[in-house]
Parts: C-alpha cells; structure tokens; sequence
C-alpha cells in the first residue's frame, strides 16, 4: 500500500501563492484515493486523475513507512512522536467496579454462612444416623426427620454450589 494524502480536515489549506507556479497549486485526486499536488497536467491526464480546487486538506503518514518516503514537502518538517494516551477510569467503570466488589463481598459473607449452617446439618445428620429424640417414639417419625434432614443437605449444597458460581461470574478485586 503506498502512502497516500488523505482528506480529514480543514486544517491546511493549499493556497495558491506568488512562489508556487499554477501546476504547483493543484491538487490533483487520483484512483485510489491517491492525493498528489507534484503532478503536472499531462501527468494528471495520463493517470486519469481529478483537479481538486480549493480543498482543505491534512496530511496522515502511515505509520508502516517514514514521513520522509510519502512527501517531498513534508520532508523538511519533523515527524512528531506518538503520544500515548494515559488510560483513565470514568466515573461509570469505577461505580460498575465498586458495585460489583459491593456484590462480591455480600456474596462470600452469604456463602459463609450458608456453609456454616451446611456444616451444623451435616453434624446432627451424623452420616445418616442422628441421635432420636425424646419426642420421636415412634420409628416413623425419626425416618420422617431423617428424610427431612438429607433434603434440606442437599438443598443447602445446591444453594453454595450455585452462590459459588455466581462469585466466579464476578470480577476479582485487584
């Protein structure tokens, strides 16, 4: 891809002056968006290139080539650095990142205390044995409890193993 004068804005203006020669201030549009001011008429015709009169034009250098190789005129003049833009949060990231660190830490003291009581369950379960009650004469009703007890484990696992993943959707704090 050769280096091309592209039209972006009106910040140079190619004006005609006593110094310059008529074929010197033309701007001539060739195919390809190939923008050329050295051309001379005949040269123009013969690359059937357009005359652009009065156009405001701004010079953009590829950054793959030195300023130097696209234009005799830009020649002379330095090329500027890069400058790289300093990244800065806006107001928006970092209230969508206080949010969800805001959720995160609800989230783990949830998940605690889901654990917790997962783990008081699963001692009064005692392996599928728990100790009968007074209350609990009949075998019926200690099955019953039983039941209700394994039920509730398992519901409880669900519960942490779904808040689990839901802290993992969340980003870490840094």
């Amino acid at each position: 891809m050769s280096p091309r004068l592209v039209i972006l804005a009106a910040s140079l203006v190619v004006a005609a002056s006593s110094a310059w020669s008529q074929s010197e201030s033309v701007l001539y549009r060739c195919p390809g968006n190939d923008y050329n001011n050295t051309l001379t008429p005949s040269e123009a015709e013969k690359l059937r290139c357009k005359k652009v009169e009065n156009a405001s034009v701004s010079v953009v250098h590829s950054l793959d080539r030195p300023a130097a190789a696209s234009a005799p005129a830009a020649a002379s003049a330095p090329v500027p650095p890069v400058a790289t833009a300093e990244v800065r949060e806006s107001p928006e990231s970092t209230a969508m990142r206080s949010r969800a660190s805001n959720s995160r830490r609800q989230l783990e003291t949830r998940l605690h205390g889901e654990e917790t009581k997962l783990a008081r369950l699963e001692q009064e379960f005692n392996g599928g044995d728990p100790e009968r009650r007074k209350d609990e004469t009949n075998l019926q009703t200690y099955l019953d409890r039983v039941a209700r007890m394994r039920t509730e484990i398992t519901r409880k696992q669900i519960e942490i193993a779904e808040m689990r993943r839901e802290l993992d959707k969340l980003p870490t704090d840094r």
